[in-house]
C-alpha cells in the first residue's frame, strides 16, 4: 500500500529545517549503505550534532506523529530516527529493498515501512522520481515540500537521476503494530469508513458494529 500524506510539515518548518541543513556537512552515502545498496547508492547525507539531530528528530517526528493519516495508516509501534538525504545533479539510489532489521544491539526493531519526506518542493529539482514497485507497476512519487509517502520497506524502489537542482528528503523506518501489510491497508481502509460514520452517525448501531470490529481486528492482529 502506497499512502500519499499531504502537509506534514508547514511551511515554517520547512525553512527551519533548510537553514539548518544548509549549515551541516553531507557525506557520501555509501557510508551508511550495505553490500547490496553501495554500488547503486549514489547520494549525499547529512551529519549533525546531538543537538541538531535532537531539534530535527523531534521536529519531524512529532509533525508526522501528529497527522491522523500517517497514524492510521502506518499504525506505528517503533519509529527510527530520520535521515536527511541529498541528491544533487547527477545523483541517483538504484534499485534496492530496505533492510528488514535496523537500529543497534539493544534497539533493534523490525522494518515494515519507509517514509520519505519531501524537504525540497518538486518544482526545485528535474528528475528525482521515487519510484516504487507496487501490485499497480511501477509509481513514481514527486511531492510537494511538506508532503510524504509511506510504502512497504520490501517493495523494491529507486530513486531517478536527478537531472538538474537538488533533491533534499527526510527518510525514516517504521515496525508497525500490523505485521501484514495487506491487513495494514485492510485496517486503513476500514478506519476511514469508521472515522466518517463516527462523524456522521455516532449513534447507529451501524457505526457501532464497525467501530467494534476495527477495534477487535487491531487487537486480534497486532503483535504487542
Amino acid at each position: 500500500m502506497l499512502i500519499q500524506i499531504p502537509s506534514v510539515l508547514d511551511q515554517n518548518k520547512i525553512e527551519n529545517i533548510r537553514s539548518m541543513l544548509d549549515k551541516v556537512d553531507f557525506v557520501d552515502g555509501k557510508l551508511s549503505a550495505g553490500l547490496a545498496a553501495k554500488p547503486i547508492k549514489h547520494n549525499l547525507e547529512s551529519v549533525l550534532n546531538q543537538k541538531q539531530s535532537d531539534y530535527l528528530d523531534q521536529l519531524v517526528m512529532r509533525s508526522l506523529a501528529e497527522h491522523t493519516v500517517f497514524q492510521n495508516g502506518a499504525l506505528p509501534h517503533q519509529v527510527s530516527q530520520p535521515i536527511f538525504a541529498r541528491y544533487t545533479q547527477g545523483m541517483q539510489y538504484g534499485d534496492h529493498i530496505d533492510d528488514p532489521i535496523m537500529g543497534s544491539a539493544g534497539g533493534r526493531f523490525r522494518c515494515d515501512i519507509a517514509v520519505t519526506l519531501f524537504i525540497s518542493d518538486n518544482t526545485d529539482y528535474e528528475g528525482g522520481e521515487l519510484v516504487i514497485n507496487t501490485a499497480f507497476g511501477l509509481q513514481k512519487v514527486k511531492l510537494s515540500a511538506g508532503d510524504a509517502v509511506l510504502y512497504p520497506a520490501s517493495s523494491i524502489h529507486h530513486v531517478n537521476e536527478v537531472i538538474s537542482g537538488a533533491r533534499l528528503v527526510s527518510v525514516c523506518w517504521i515496525q508497525s503494530l500490523i505485521r501484514d501489510p495487506t491487513k495494514r491497508e485492510l485496517l486503513f481502509n476500514l478506519e476511514k469508513a469508521r472515522s466518517k460514520l463516527m462523524l456522521n452517525n455516532p449513534e447507529t448501531e451501524e457505526t457501532k458494529q464497525i467501530d467494534h470490529t476495527y477495534v477487535n481486528l487491531v487487537r486480534m492482529w497486532s503483535e504487542f
